[in-house]
C-alpha cells in the first residue's frame, strides 16, 4: 500500500477533517476500498467471536473502521459530480465487489444470530437506541437473513447484478446527454432567444472550438431554448433528442429497464413480498400501495379539470397565432405557455433574471437561514474542493460553534450528471472519542454559467431549486443525534423531501425577495410591480405541473406493483401507465423510462410519490409559519428542534405532529395552489 493514500491515514489533517481532494490520486480509490473491506471483515470477526453474551453495547453499537465508508462516499459522490472514463470503469469494476462485500456482512449467520439475540432480549433502551436496534434487525431481515443458505447465495447474486445494471443505466444517461449538441451557425436560427442564452451558447461553442452557437440537453440550455426559440423545427429537434435519450445506440437503456424492474421484484419475492412496492412501502410513512394510490388518485381528481383548462388556454393561443388548423405538439408547449404567461401577467424568467445574480442569491438564501435560525456562513478557501467551480463554507451556529461544512457546486459540465441534489461527504454522530462530529454536506446543481459579458444570472425557478437543495443541507447540518445511521437525512423516503420543499415556499414571499433581489448592474431592487406579478402568477400551470408529477408517480407504481416479471414493450407499458395524465398527442419513440434515473438508478423506486406526499406536509408546515410570520424565530426554532435536528430517531409522523400538533391534510396544498 502507498504511504500517501489519504484514505488510509487515521486523520486527514485538514481543516475540520474535510476530504483532502487536492491529495487524492485515482489509484488511491481502489487501494483504499480493498483495504477498507479487509478492515471491515476484521471488525465483524471481532464481534462474532466475542465470547460474551450478545448485548446492545457489544453487538449493535460498535462502529468499527470507517475507511471503506470514507472512500466509497467520496468516490460515488464524484461519480455523479465530477467523473471521467477512468472513474466510470473503476465503478463498473468495484460496484459488484462492494455489493458482494456488503452481502457477505448482512448474510453472515453468526452476526445475524447475535443481532437477533439482542433484539429478543436487551436492556432498557432509549428511544434512539430502540430505533437503531429495530432498524438493524429489519435491515438484516430485508437483506435476506432469514433465507436458506442456497437462497442467500441467489439473493446475493441478484443484488450484485442489480448494482451493476443500475450503475450502467446511470452512466448511459450521462454519456447520451453529453453526446448531443445542436450547433447553429446562422443568426436567424436564434430568433426569439434572449441574449443570456445566445451568449451562453456562444461560450459553449467557443469551449468546443466551434464557430457560432451550441445548445445542449443540459438544463440551463435545453429549457430556455424550448421556451424562447421561434424556430419550431429546431425546437422539435431538441425535444426529440431529449425525449428519446438512451433509447438507441451504445447508450441504450431500453434493455436495462426490464432487467432493473425484474431484479427488484425477484429480490422482493424472495423475501416474501408480493411486489417490490410492498417491500419498499413497509418502511415508509405511506405504509402500503393503497395509501399511495389514494394520494395520486385524489390529486388527479382535484387537479385534472383545472389542468385541462390550462392546456386548452395554451392551445387556443397557439391557434390564434398559427391558425385554426394548428395542432399543439409537446415541443410547442413551453413556447406557447410562455407566450400566454406574458399575455396574462407580463412576466417571464428573463425579465427577472438580472435581479438574481448568483452571489446575491447566495446572500439571500444564506441570509434566510441566518434570519430564521441565527446561523452564519463563512467561505473557507483553505478547504480543498474537488473542482474549481466548488466553494466550501463553514456553517456556524448562533453561539459560533461549528454546525458543519457546506460545499456548493452550481454549474453544469460534462463530468457532472444533470439535475440537482444534496449529498454528504460526512454525516453527523456523537461519541466519547470525537464528541459531536459535525457533518459535511454538498449541494450540487446545474445553473446558468457566467458568460464573457455577464455574471451567472439565475431564473426564479433556479432560485427555487437552490432553496430546495439548501433545505436538504439544513436537514443534514442541524442534525443532533447519537448514531450516524439515524442522522442527517437518514429518514423515511417520503419524509426526506419535507425540509427541502418547505424552503421552496419562500421563493415567492415578497419580504424574502426584498432582502436580496437587486439588479446586477444598477443595484436597483426588484420592482414592486414585478413582485406583484410574481404573486399573481404563482399558480400559473400549477395544476398541469401537479398532474405531470402524478403521471410520474403512476409510472413508478405501475412498474413496481407488478406481480409477474415484466416482459412487455417498455414504451407501450409507459403509455398505458400515464395515459390518464396525457394532454398532448403521443410522440413515437419518446420514452421517459430510459431516462427516469430517480426510479431506475436512484433511490425513488416505488417512492416517486414522495414528492407529492411531502408537498402535503410542506404546505401544512408552512401554514404554521404564515400564521406566526414567515420569519418567526420561535416557530423556526421548533421546526429545527422537533423536525430538522432529529433525523430518523423517531417515526416521522411523531416528529411532525410534535411540531404541528396534528396530522397533515391535503387542504393546505389545495388552498396554496388555488384549487380550493
Amino acid at each position: 500500500m502507498t504511504n500517501d493514500n489519504p484514505f488510509l491515514q487515521k486523520k486527514y489533517g485538514t481543516p475540520f477533517e474535510t476530504v483532502p481532494f487536492d491529495k487524492i490520486r485515482f489509484e488511491h480509490y481502489e487501494e483504499a476500498m480493498n483495504e477498507g473491506m479487509r478492515l471491515d471483515e476484521e471488525d465483524i470477526e471481532r464481534i462474532v467471536t466475542n465470547s460474551e453474551e450478545p448485548t446492545f453495547d457489544n453487538t449493535i453499537i460498535p462502529k468499527g473502521d470507517q475507511t471503506l465508508s470514507h472512500v466509497s462516499n467520496v468516490f460515488f459522490n464524484l461519480i455523479s459530480a465530477d467523473t471521467n472514463d477512468e472513474m466510470d470503469q473503476l465503478a463498473q469494476k468495484m460496484s459488484p465487489i462492494l455489493t458482494e462485500h456488503a452481502n457477505k456482512i448482512m448474510l453472515d449467520p453468526r452476526l445475524w444470530q447475535r443481532v437477533k439475540a439482542v433484539y429478543e432480549n436487551h436492556r432498557e433502551l432509549t428511544a434512539e437506541e430502540d430505533m437503531l436496534l429495530k432498524n438493524m434487525y429489519q435491515s438484516f431481515v430485508r437483506h435476506g437473513a432469514l433465507l436458506s443458505d442456497e437462497e442467500k447465495k441467489r439473493f446475493a447474486q441478484l443484488q450484485t447484478e442489480l448494482s451493476q445494471v443500475t450503475l450502467q443505466y446511470q452512466q448511459n444517461m450521462l454519456k447520451d446527454t453529453n453526446a448531443f449538441r445542436l450547433h447553429l451557425t446562422k443568426e436567424e436560427d436564434l430568433a426569439g432567444l434572449p441574449e443570456t442564452q445566445t451568449e451562453a451558447a456562444a461560450l459553449a461553442a467557443k469551449e468546443q472550438g466551434l464557430e457560432g452557437w451550441v445548445f445542449t440537453l443540459h438544463a440551463p440550455s435545453y429549457g430556455p431554448f424550448m421556451t424562447y426559440a421561434d424556430n419550431r423545427e429546431l425546437r422539435r429537434q431538441m425535444y426529440m433528442a431529449h425525449c428519446t435519450l438512451c433509447t438507441k445506440g451504445e447508450n441504450n437503456n431500453l434493455p436495462l429497464v426490464p432487467r432493473i424492474v425484474n431484479l427488484r421484484h425477484q429480490l422482493a419475492r424472495m423475501l416474501g413480498y408480493k411486489t417490490f412496492a410492498d417491500f419498499v412501502l413497509e418502511m415508509r410513512m405511506a405504509k402500503d400501495e393503497a395509501h399511495v394510490r389514494d394520494l395520486l388518485n385524489n390529486l388527479l381528481k382535484a387537479y385534472k379539470p383545472t389542468a385541462l383548462k390550462e392546456m386548452e388556454e395554451i392551445a387556443s393561443l397557439a391557434r390564434e397565432t398559427e391558425g385554426e388548423d394548428f395542432e399543439l405538439q409537446p415541443w410547442d408547449c413551453s413556447y406557447y405557455s410562455h407566450k400566454l404567461q406574458m399575455k396574462k401577467y407580463n412576466l417571464d424568467s428573463e425579465m427577472l433574471r438580472p435581479y438574481f445574480e448568483l452571489s446575491r442569491v447566495k446572500e439571500g438564501v444564506f441570509g434566510l437561514a441566518s434570519r430564521l435560525y441565527g446561523i452564519s456562513f463563512r467561505k473557507n478557501e483553505d478547504i480543498a474542493v474537488y473542482h474549481p467551480d466548488v466553494e466550501a463554507w463553514e456553517v456556524r451556529d448562533n453561539d459560533d460553534s461549528l454546525l458543519g461544512i457546506l460545499y456548493t457546486d452550481f454549474h453544469p459540465r460534462k463530468s457532472k450528471q444533470s439535475g440537482a441534489w444534496m449529498t454528504t461527504f460526512k454525516q453527523q454522530w456523537t461519541d466519547k472519542e470525537e464528541g459531536n462530529s459535525r457533518p459535511h454536506a454538498s449541494v450540487t446543481m446545474n445553473f446558468s454559467k457566467p458568460t464573457d459579458t455577464k455574471p451567472a444570472l439565475l431564473t426564479l425557478g433556479e432560485v427555487e431549486t437552490f432553496l430546495h437543495e439548501f433545505g436538504h443541507s439544513l436537514h443534514a447540518l442541524f442534525s443532533q443525534v447519537r448514531f450516524e445511521s439515524l442522522s442527517c437525512t437518514n429518514v423515511y423516503w417520503d419524509f426526506v423531501e419535507l425540509p427541502s420543499q418547505f424552503m421552496e415556499n419562500f421563493v415567492i414571499e415578497p419580504d424574502f425577495l426584498r432582502q436580496f433581489a437587486r439588479h446586477y448592474q444598477t443595484g436597483a431592487p426588484l420592482p414592486e410591480e414585478y413582485i406583484d406579478r410574481i404573486l399573481k402568477s404563482r399558480n400559473y400551470l400549477a395544476a398541469y405541473s401537479c398532474v405531470r408529477q402524478v403521471s410520474l408517480g403512476l409510472l413508478d407504481m405501475a412498474y413496481y406493483t407488478l406481480t409477474e416479471d415484466f416482459e412487455g414493450d417498455v414504451m407501450q407499458f409507459e403509455y398505458e401507465a400515464m395515459k390518464d395524465c396525457r394532454f398532448l398527442p403521443p410522440v413515437p419513440g419518446a420514452c421517459m423510462s430510459t431516462q427516469f434515473g430517480h426510479i431506475m438508478s436512484g433511490g425513488y423506486a416505488a417512492g416517486y410519490y414522495s414528492y407529492k406526499w411531502a408537498e402535503v406536509l410542506d404546505a401544512d408546515a408552512f401554514d404554521e409559519f404564515k400564521q406566526h410570520g414567515i420569519f418567526d424565530q420561535e416557530t423556526a426554532r421548533r421546526f429545527r428542534d422537533e423536525v430538522l435536528s432529529r433525523g430518523g430517531t423517531e417515526p416521522p409522523m411523531v416528529l411532525y405532529k410534535r411540531f404541528r400538533g396534528h396530522e397533515p391534510t391535503i387542504d393546505a396544498l389545495l388552498k396554496r395552489n388555488g384549487i380550493k
